[in-house]
């Protein structure tokens, strides 16, 4: 007799919910890879190493770091606590940094793409146009989405104290 095998419960949000350990393990990636970045933009190479970095880079490490470490300590809570409501703020939080970010390199534009044929300085505005753009709806979406989590979380511990 062959053992049948059904798929998953996909039809509610928690049961599409990755796996515990596979979650923890995408934050422990995270860590690491912000730590890395942060690593790199400091101290190996250093953004000063790279020729088509300007000395205006400094305008914007600060922040640059800012969402870096953001992405690191929000990360570790997640590995210790990550209901999709505190998720939601979580990811909110970063994706609002991320936004001061790729406005702050607009505005500041740290880059000089003189030494190239190619009019790199055109797309690099086009790209932080569109990186400004999407960002602001991401960080638009995450606050419907900490918003709705966290009055369904309100909502299920209200209901199980009556």
């Amino acid at each position: 007799m062959a053992l049948a095998h059904s798929a998953p419960d996909t039809s509610t949000p928690s049961a599409r919910r990755k796996t515990c350990a596979s979650r923890r393990l995408g934050y422990l990636i995270a860590i690491l890879l912000n730590l890395v970045l942060a690593y790199l933009v400091n101290v190996w190479p250093g953004s000063q190493e790279v020729s088509w970095l300007t000395a205006e880079t400094q305008d914007v490490l600060g922040v640059v770091n800012l969402s870096l470490l953001a992405g690191a300590v929000v990360n570790l809570a997640y590995l210790v606590y990550d209901h999709p409501w505190f998720k939601a703020l979580g990811d909110l939080v970063t994706t609002a940094i991320a936004l001061a970010v790729v406005v702050q390199v607009f505005a500041v534009f740290p880059f000089d793409f003189s030494a190239y044929s190619f009019d790199w300085t055109a797309v690099a505005r086009v790209v932080l146009i569109f990186a400004i753009l999407g960002t602001a709806v991401g960080t638009a979406v995450s606050l419907v989405l900490f918003v709705v989590r966290a009055v369904r979380a309100a909502g299920g511990a209200s209901s199980s104290t009556t």
